[in-house]
């Protein structure tokens, strides 16, 4: 008995072994789906859609984005002007790229430039990279233009949104009228709906006159800044191209027989009066003064400069050169 006892006792154990061991391997089997399906949501990869039985549920959920959100929700009035806003955002983050390229691509060339060895080279593509670099700061400034412009159309935007529910108002009641007069024509509500409507319609009057005063107001400032923008910017760049063109006279770039000394370089000074002068000139830079005026037969447009001297430089490369070493 002992002996049966003993062996009955160490059987239950036994049993009670296995069947917590089987308890906590399922609890481990069911656990990594959960693991899964959370991992899979994160990453948007293929094994939510295998433990969801299917591959459709993971391509679904890739396509949902906040941007895609608020786009569907937008008022039917506001959304073309919000597309508008949103290619507006793409537009600046390319000029924003074209001026991070434009600086990248001219520190290659000041750092190629220095290692050929050739003081003239090293020198000329060092004061051109600036000249370079500087183009690509005016993109930059020209994107923050954009985007200052973008925000008057945003201002046009939320007024749309702001009159959009107006009208919707205005529509649900004359509908209600009509639906009335068609089921219950001596209906007592429908006294109560067209004095409703009589309200609505002189709320949506002062809403619309709102919308087509801002409309028009911040459509003529989003467009005046973006145009001040582009021509500061090509004015810009036209002063810097000039004084790239005058660092490029100052490269000898006469054939060597094979087994002559290099041309000894001396513009090294001349170079930076060259960049003092591009700085410069930037710094004076001023906007002309343009007058506008809508007559019945077009547009004119009469043109007063402040300053003759604001203007961009003439190109007279050889003049400027020859005056720089003289000076010299």
């Amino acid at each position: 008995m002992p002996r049966r006892s003993f062996d009955d006792a160490n059987l239950m154990r036994l049993i009670s072994r296995r069947r917590s061991s089987s308890h906590s391997d399922s609890l481990t089997d069911t656990a990594p789906p959960h693991r899964n399906r959370a991992f899979s949501i994160r990453s948007g990869g293929s094994n939510k859609g295998s433990s969801s039985g299917g591959g459709g549920g993971g391509s679904k959920m890739g396509g949902f984005s906040l941007n895609s959100l608020r786009g569907s929700v937008q008022p039917e009035l506001s959304k073309k002007l919000f597309r508008l806003i949103k290619s507006e955002n793409n537009l600046i983050n390319a000029h924003e790229a074209a001026g991070r390229e434009r600086i990248s691509i001219a520190t290659q060339l000041s750092e190629w430039g220095e290692q050929t060895g050739d003081d003239a080279i090293s020198d000329v593509s060092d004061k051109v990279g600036v000249i370079l670099s500087e183009i690509g700061e005016q993109e930059d400034s020209y994107a923050h233009a954009i985007d200052d412009s973008r925000g008057y159309l945003k201002a046009i935007r939320n007024t749309e949104k702001s009159v959009q529910p107006s009208r919707d108002g205005k529509a649900k009641i004359a509908d209600e009228i009509q639906r009335l007069k068609l089921k219950e024509p001596e209906s007592a509500k429908l006294v109560v709906l067209e004095q409703e409507l009589v309200r609505a319609e002189a709320e949506n009057l002062v809403a619309e006159a709102q919308l087509t005063n801002i409309t028009r107001q911040k459509l003529k400032e989003a467009y005046e800044a973006e145009f001040a923008a582009t021509i500061e910017r090509a004015e810009k760049q036209i002063i810097l191209a000039k004084h790239g063109r005058r660092l490029l006279q100052l490269l000898d770039d006469t054939p060597v027989v094979p087994g002559d000394a290099k041309p000894v370089y001396h513009h090294a000074s001349q170079a930076r009066q060259v960049l003092n002068d591009a700085e410069d000139d930037l710094r004076d830079w001023q906007p002309e003064a343009d007058h506008y005026t809508a007559e019945s037969t077009g547009a004119a447009v009469t043109t007063t400069t402040e300053e003759e001297t604001n203007k961009a430089p003439e190109l007279n490369v050889e003049e400027g050169v020859t005056e720089k070493a003289t000076a010299a």
